[in-house]
């Protein structure tokens, strides 16, 4: 690299900088000074030689010694948002990010903002985006942030109800939607998050004929699928499979005879044995159906449900469900926050209720928001009415809880971005939890 007493001077809209060629090195190849090395890391232009950019200063000031040292720092005459878009002309955005959010960690999170939504209605769904923004759903609207929390061109979908969201990437939000009848529409479509135009339409093929459907939960594998529950009119119930670089259809797994698949709740794709976990759950479906499918063989290789179950385990109805590849089992949620777990490894086997998390006595409240699961960097986290539980540890040890005061039930949280977004009942109200940055010594 260039020798460090190399020096660069910088007219920013009329103020003088000076820096050295190490700090410059530090905004990396894709910035804007990047460009300013060769293949080698050295200087392109001579030294003493004045670059003038006419940008705002006070900006650049911020942004240059967020360079030098790996902190950020805020004055109060500099707003965020200008701060942030200078970062973005910089290429430093994700310099930013790093100095203001540090490592995700469920128990030093911090509520960071709470927003409120236009959409009339209650909210149907939140996704974190990669890029540490978000998308809600409120009935046929859906509302797209970007990690600056400003808001893009809302996406309508004229009156069709809206099921899943999921980011296909930073640019691209997939949508699936319930059919109308007579109408021949519904399905899923790929949006632009930035201006909500629909890209592509996906269909279904049943017996050489496209036909109209209902898509419900969505989920992506590695290697770039798309996958989604579907109801069609006749037997086209199951999960679809679609390449995500063509949008062409390429696999079907059809639902069996007394198994419940097109009306799938969640879909969640597990790279360890490369099979999607699909959980339709009560009260959707009077019974719950767990399946782990096997695309390759196109077998369903595990399966659980609670039929026959007795009614005295009325109460522990299963909620939600998420599959934890590394412990062998799926973790399970009733409406009391109990978590539950089925051991993989058998099929049909019981749930192992465990009480050691329950948070609620009592009954539940008059308009429930039933609990949902994630799980992410080995930290187990549950919604319960108006707070997110946190569970460590191999035993799953509740260790935080995540609550504010207004904004009523959470309906839906999600984990991205190094972000924790979580939808209220209430006002469509949505709080973004974040961890602070480890100071910089």
């Amino acid at each position: 690299m260039g020798i460090q007493g190399d020096t660069v001077k910088f007219n920013i809209g009329g103020r003088i900088f000076q820096t050295t060629a190490t700090t410059l090195a530090n905004a990396g190849r894709d910035s804007f000074f990047g460009a300013l090395f060769d293949d080698n890391w050295d200087l392109r232009q001579q030294q003493h030689q004045e670059l003038f950019i006419d940008r705002n200063p006070d900006c650049f000031a911020v942004l240059l010694d967020l360079l030098r040292t790996g902190d950020l720092c805020i004055p109060p005459n500099v707003p965020e948002r200008l701060l942030y878009k200078e970062a973005m002309f910089y290429g430093l955005i994700n310099h930013v990010r790093a100095a203001k959010l540090g490592p995700f960690d469920g128990n030093r999170l911090k509520l960071s903002k709470s927003v409120t939504g236009r959409a009339p209605g209650d909210g149907t769904a939140i996704r974190a985006g990669p890029d540490g923004g978000c998308c809600v759903a409120h009935g046929s609207m859906v509302h797209v942030f970007d990690w600056m929390l400003e808001e893009h061109p809302p996406l309508n979908l004229d009156y069709q109800r809206v099921n899943d969201i999921g980011w296909v990437n930073a640019e691209n939000v997939l949508i699936s939607a319930c059919e109308r009848l007579g109408r021949g529409d519904g399905g899923m479509g790929l949006f632009s998050s930035y201006t909500g135009d629909l890209r592509y339409k996906f269909n279904v093929v049943h017996d050489n004929q496209i036909k109209s459907y209902t898509a419900g939960a969505l989920s992506f594998s590695p290697d770039c699928k798309i996958f989604a529950s579907c109801k069609g009119r006749s037997n086209e119930y199951g999960i679809g499979v679609w390449d995500q670089v063509t949008g062409k259809q390429i696999d079907f797994f059809y639902e069996s005879p007394g198994w419940s698949l097109g009306e799938a709740d969640k879909l969640q794709w597990l790279n360890g044995t490369n099979c999607l976990l699909v959980a339709t759950l009560f009260p959707r479906k009077d019974n719950c159906y767990i399946s782990l499918l096997d695309f390759r063989q196109k077998t369903m290789v595990w399966s659980w449900s609670d039929i026959g179950a007795p009614l005295a385990v009325g109460e522990k109805r299963v909620r939600d469900a998420i599959a934890m590849e590394e412990c062998n089992s799926v973790c399970v949620v009733n409406e009391y926050e109990d978590l539950g777990f089925i051991d993989l490894r058998i099929t049909g086997g019981s749930v192992r209720w465990s009480s050691r998390s329950r948070l609620m006595k009592g009954k539940m409240p008059d308009e429930p928001c039933y609990p949902k699961l994630a799980l992410h960097n080995g930290q187990l986290f549950s919604s319960m009415n108006d707070c997110i539980s946190v569970f460590c540890g191999p035993d799953w040890v509740l260790t935080s809880r995540l609550r504010r005061s207004y904004g009523g039930s959470i309906c839906d949280f999600s984990i991205g971005g190094d972000r924790l977004f979580a939808l209220h009942s209430e006002d469509n109200v949505f709080d973004i939890w974040e961890t602070p940055p480890t100071p910089v010594v």
